[in-house]
C-alpha cells in the first residue's frame, strides 16, 4: 500500500505592529489647581470626622438664594501637657446664607459664639477668576482674609494669593503630558519673616491617581489613591423573564464604586511621619469611608441616603494611643 504525504505549507503572517499613540503636545488637557492635587486621597482619607450630634436644614428660596440652618452639640478639646485629651462640652447653633450664580457665588456662615465666615468666588472670564475668604472672630489678631486671583489656560493653571500679615504666594501648574502635571510654588509671610518653595507632581490615569509634594518647610506628601472598580454587580437573572425591567430599574441600585487610597506624610525638620491607608465605597444611596494609620487611629465616615432630601451621618473615630475616642450621628435635610 503506497503511503502519500500530504503537505501543506504554512504562510507566516506577518506580526501584527503595535498602533502608537501620538501625542499631541500642543493640545494637552489642562491639569487641577496647585492646591488641589492631592483631591481624591483627602476626600477618601480625611472625611469630617466629629463627635456628638449634629443637624443641618437646608431651605432654597430661590434657585440662585438658599438659607441654611446648623445646630452641633459635642466637645471641645483643650490642649494639655499630659496625654489623655481634655473635652469639655459645647453646643453651638450657625446660620448660614448662599447665593449661587454661573458667574458668581456667596457664602456666609455666623455662629452663636461670635465667629463670622464669608466667601466670595467671581468668574471675570472664562479663564480669570477671584477668590476670597474671611474669617472674624472676637479675639484680637485672630481675624484673617486671603485674595487669590487665577487664571486658566489651556494647558496650565497659574494663581496669585494675597492675605493679611503681608502674605504673598504664588503657585503655577503645567500639564506636559497627557497624564503627567509639575506645578511648584512661592510664599512669603512677611509678619512672620518667613518664606519658602514648594515643587508638586501629578499623575493620572482612569484607574489611578499619584501625587507627589516637597516644600523647604520640611513637608513632603505622597499619595496614591487606586479605583478597584467602578462597574455593575451582575447577579444570575437566568429567571428572570423580563430582563429589560432588570436592566432599566434594578440594574442602578446595584452600581459599585471602590477606590483604595494611602498616603505618607514626612516632615524632615521635626522628624515626624505618618502613614495612613483606606477606602472609600460609593453606592447609590451611601457613601462609606475608612482608614488607619500609623499611629493607630482608626476611622470610619458614613453617609446614607434615606430618603429625597434626607441623609443619615455616622461618624467614629478610634485613638488608641491617646485614649480618645469619639462618636457622632446627624441628619442633613434639604438639598
Amino acid at each position: 500500500m503506497a503511503s502519500t504525504t500530504v503537505k501543506t505549507e504554512q504562510h507566516d503572517q506577518p506580526p501584527k505592529e503595535k498602533v502608537v499613540e501620538k501625542v499631541d503636545y500642543l493640545n494637552l488637557p489642562c491639569p487641577i489647581p496647585y492646591e488641589e492635587i492631592h483631591r481624591e486621597a483627602l476626600m477618601s482619607l480625611k472625611p469630617d470626622v466629629f463627635e456628638g450630634f449634629r443637624f443641618e436644614f437646608n431651605k432654597g428660596l430661590s434657585p440662585q438664594f438658599a438659607l441654611t440652618h446648623s445646630v452641633s452639640m459635642g466637645v471641645t478639646e483643650i490642649p494639655s501637657q499630659s496625654p489623655e485629651t481634655i473635652k469639655i462640652p459645647t453646643a453651638q447653633y450657625e446660620f448660614g446664607a448662599n447665593f449661587m450664580d454661573p458667574k458668581l457665588m456667596l457664602l456666609g456662615r455666623v455662629l452663636t459664639d461670635g465667629r463670622l465666615n464669608a466667601r466670595v468666588k467671581w468668574d471675570f472670564t472664562d479663564n480669570f477668576s477671584l477668590k476670597a475668604n474671611a474669617l472674624l472672630v472676637n479675639e484680637p489678631h485672630m481675624s484673617h482674609g486671603m485674595f487669590n486671583f487665577d487664571y486658566k489656560g489651556t494647558d496650565y493653571r497659574a494663581q496669585f494669593q494675597m492675605g493679611n500679615g503681608a502674605l504673598f504666594g504664588a503657585n503655577y501648574i503645567q500639564s506636559v503630558s497627557p497624564h503627567l502635571s509639575l506645578g511648584g510654588e512661592v510664599f512669603w509671610a512677611g509678619q512672620h519673616r518667613k518664606s519658602g518653595i514648594g515643587y508638586a507632581a501629578r499623575y493620572n490615569t482612569d484607574k489611578m491617581v499619584a501625587t507627589g509634594q516637597v516644600a523647604s518647610t520640611g513637608m513632603v506628601a505622597l499619595g496614591y489613591v487606586h479605583k478597584v472598580s467602578e462597574k455593575v454587580k451582575k447577579f444570575d437573572f437566568v429567571h428572570c423573564l423580563v430582563w429589560d425591567f432588570y436592566d432599566e430599574f434594578l440594574r442602578p441600585f446595584f452600581k459599585l464604586q471602590v477606590s483604595l487610597a494611602s498616603d505618607f506624610m514626612y516632615n524632615y525638620m521635626s522628624r515626624d511621619v505618618t502613614a495612613s491607608a483606606g477606602y472609600d465605597y460609593i453606592l447609590r444611596q451611601a457613601r462609606l469611608r475608612g482608614k488607619i494609620d500609623s499611629n493607630g487611629c482608626v476611622s470610619a465616615f458614613l453617609e446614607e441616603r434615606l430618603n429625597m432630601g434626607l441623609n443619615f451621618i455616622l461618624s467614629a473615630e478610634l485613638d488608641h494611643s491617646k485614649k480618645d475616642y469619639k462618636f457622632g450621628f446627624g441628619l442633613t435635610v434639604g438639598q
